[in-house]
């Protein structure tokens, strides 16, 4: 990676921020199923962007140029996603231009990559052949953002449907090409790394600047402890047997599994962070008295909510956030190694969705702490087993060649 692809992608750290912060401003079951179509336009985009800086360097000539305005798109983009489903008086219309600036970045990406693709017939063929399904998806997407409410998110479902599926469907056709596999590998690896941070994030977003109590600080290193298993389970699991898989295909199965483990696994794995963070935010804002009404923050409101179970919305999030970040483990595992998944890896997907009701009767702080304590269980286990992987290789975990 150059340290202008880096840059690039402060601007989705500066979009994903403000999904969190939409999805948690005003809980509810709309603002999840919100906040997740809100994640799939931004997924989208930053996947795109990946092929193309595995394709051709991203900081020099036209490309550079380019780049700069798919940035700029981009972060106007992220500014405006806590009003993509709003219209205030006011300012602009905040829905319409956010899917103006989106649209732009899908044009600036089409004609950077047929840049970048210079005398490859096959790829040019194959950029063709990929602005179908996004040329499409615009009429319902501007359309949603034009009309709003309910309409606004059956249409922009409807939209990424057509993305997403066309895009699957298109690459079929095998044009498209992975010329660096430890690239591509570092470059998904880095954006998990990125959906980490927020919920580290979270947990400053959820105590706020009340006085730190014991039991708070208690809940932060749960929090702390929680994405410390999430990073295990994936750069001690499934990243390095990826990675592995990747050096050793070429040509077209390269670049099929780079599309399924990469651009369509990793989605349900990025989302199922975010729905996490909402649900640690929620537990230290709770333990904190921030959702307490007419509460002052103060320690004393703390103490007399102590008890008190976390509401059925952040604990939806929090282990069906889990739940989503495992089968996203299992989809990469699986389509890398070519096996099935074992059903005891099933179990631990559908455990965290059973633990919902039992863990509502608890106080928030224990429910944190029982999810928190799982993880790092299963991440020990999963740590042991990549530990005999590399063993039975012979070799530390593979590495891409250097672009």
């Amino acid at each position: 990676m150059t340290p202008f692809e880096v840059f690039f992608d402060l601007v989705f750290v500066f979009a994903f921020t403000r999904i969190v912060a939409f999805m948690v401003q005003d809980l509810t079951a709309a603002a999840l199923v919100r906040g997740l179509l809100l994640l799939v336009l931004m997924w989208w985009a930053w996947s795109a962007y990946c092929w193309l800086g595995n394709q051709a360097r991203a900081d020099t000539g036209p490309a550079l140029i380019l780049d700069l305005a798919a940035m700029a798109a981009i972060f106007i983009v992220g500014l405006l996603l806590p009003q993509a489903w709003s219209d205030p008086p006011g300012g602009i219309r905040a829905p319409l231009v956010l899917a103006v600036a989106y649209c732009a970045v899908r044009v600036l990406y089409i004609v950077t990559y047929r840049y970048a693709a210079g005398d490859d017939q096959g790829l040019r063929r194959q950029l063709l052949r990929s602005a179908i399904p996004p040329a499409v998806a615009v009429v319902p997407f501007l359309a949603g953002a034009v009309i709003g409410g309910t309409a606004q998110i059956v249409l922009w479902t409807l939209a990424f449907a057509i993305d997403f599926g066309g895009g699957r469907l298109t690459s079929a056709y095998g044009g498209y090409r992975v010329r660096s596999p430890g690239y591509f590998a570092e470059r998904h690896g880095l954006v998990v790394i990125i959906a980490l941070g927020e919920s580290i994030a979270a947990v400053g977003a959820g105590v706020g600047a009340v006085p730190i109590t014991v039991a708070i600080l208690a809940g932060a290193t749960l929090g702390l402890l929680l994405t410390i298993a999430l990073w295990l389970l994936y750069f001690r699991g499934v990243a390095p047997t990826t990675e592995r898989r990747l050096i050793e295909l070429e040509g077209t199965q390269r670049a099929w599994l780079a599309r399924d483990a990469g651009t369509f696994l990793h989605f349900p794995l990025i989302a199922g962070i975010f729905y996490v963070a909402v649900g640690v935010e929620q537990v230290l804002a709770h333990v904190s008295g921030h959702e307490v009404p007419g509460s002052e923050a103060s320690v004393s409101s703390f103490d007399a909510h102590m008890s008190e179970p976390l509401g059925w919305l952040p604990l939806i999030a929090l282990l069906g956030g889990v739940a989503l970040y495992l089968a996203g483990l299992i989809g990469i595992g699986r389509r890398a190694a070519g096996d099935p998944p074992s059903p005891w890896w099933w179990t631990a997907v559908a455990v965290p969705l059973a633990l919902i009701p039992l863990l509502r009767q608890l106080p928030a702080l224990a429910a944190l702490a029982v999810t928190t304590v799982a993880l790092l269980a299963l991440a020990a286990v999963v740590a042991a087993g990549h530990r005999r992987d590399r063993a039975s290789h012979g070799t530390p975990d593979a590495k891409g060649a250097s672009r």
